[in-house]
């Protein structure tokens, strides 16, 4: 960690002043795609997560917020053992450091914690009507704010697409589809990043969940199409409709909103997954060009995957199809090798 780490020099000041913890060492444990850092603080034989959160640029009121709804549920998310909103600065559970992701890649058993991940969804959904009902809504200006990411940030800025007017006129149209189809889904508490790296592997109440600080209430299958339609790991179709027919069944066994039958639940998943991965490609290249974060480039080829894999299913969508096929789809691997040969040029 670097000698001049103000922010960390402060964590360390409210830990020791503030708290009375005189940790043995601190070590940097994760980072995401926002400003927040987190550290591990060890503490004799106890570990806890401290997370810094700059006040300029994060808000921990909202993580501090959606924690206290979900907890109540029975979700294990980390439990919160001090905070200071004004200074940015909380001080956490230790979920360990196994996420979903990297015991999948390890050949985890996929059955068992998809079963366990999709039963805790299930308890937030089913449960947690009332917390739902503190959030703010996902409606028609944060889909569309979200929508409009990925022709300014994918196609314009990544890809250096400019589409025509019929073009920008198509895509507007297939936009306003898939919010009324948002819209018209059953809404509930909507973690909005409910997927393999957001899901810690812990022994007790599997998955551990992070990262709900954005929920929203809003459309019921948002969050099943961010575990099964990962942007970071790949299943079969098959396999996907497997666990979207058994999660529609553990609902309805337990009387949740399943809409008129399975074609029904299976388009709801569809659509909502083609908005959220449009948005995601727009966030991907955002986080890159904004800022200076390229990591996730590489899980643009699948993002982009999903929207054209379901776009040919639906006749709604097929022009949107169709300039994807044409015009997109060509341009994202020469977009890929420009950014390679930017990064490889010395500073």
């Amino acid at each position: 960690m670097p000698e001049n780490d103000a922010r960390l020099a402060l964590l360390q000041d409210w830990l020791a002043r503030d708290l009375g913890l005189r940790p043995s060492r601190i070590e940097p444990a994760s980072s995401d795609a926002s400003f927040r850092r987190y550290f591990r603080v060890f503490c004799g034989e106890r570990t806890s997560i401290a997370m810094d959160a700059p006040p300029q640029t994060e808000d921990v009121r909202p993580y501090l917020h959606v924690t206290a709804l979900l907890e109540p549920l029975g979700i294990h998310v980390p439990h919160i053992h001090e905070a200071d909103p004004a200074r940015g600065f909380v001080l956490l559970e230790d979920l360990g450091s196994t996420h979903y992701l990297a015991r999948l890649g390890g050949g985890g058993d996929a059955q068992h914690l998809y079963g366990d991940a999709l039963r805790a969804l299930a308890q937030i959904q089913l449960r947690g009507g009332a917390a739902a009902g503190e959030l703010a809504p996902y409606d028609r200006a944060p889909l569309a704010r979200e929508l409009a990411l990925m022709p300014e940030w994918f196609l314009g800025r990544h890809l250096a697409l400019e589409p025509t007017a019929a073009e920008r006129e198509m895509i507007a149209a297939a936009f306003e589809f898939l919010i009324a189809e948002a819209l018209s889904q059953p809404q509930v508490f909507v973690h909005r990043d409910y997927h393999s790296r957001n899901l810690m592997v812990v022994g007790e109440r599997n998955p551990g969940v992070l990262d709900f600080q954005d929920a929203l209430r809003g459309p019921i299958g948002y969050d099943l199409v961010s575990l099964l339609k990962d942007c970071y790991i790949r299943w079969p179709r098959e396999r996907v409709l497997e666990w979207v027919s058994g999660y529609r069944s553990l609902l309805q066994a337990r009387g949740g909103p399943v809409g008129g039958g399975p074609a029904q639940f299976l388009r709801w998943f569809d659509l909502i997954g083609v908005q959220r991965h449009i948005k995601v490609l727009g966030i991907f290249a955002r986080l890159w060009y904004r800022d200076g974060k390229p990591g996730y480039l590489r899980d643009l080829p699948l993002t982009l995957e999903y929207v054209r894999e379901t776009c040919r299913l639906y006749p709604q969508l097929a022009a949107l199809c169709d300039f994807i096929e044409r015009r997109v789809a060509p341009e994202l691997p020469r977009a890929s090798e420009r950014v390679a040969r930017q990064a490889a040029q010395p500073a």
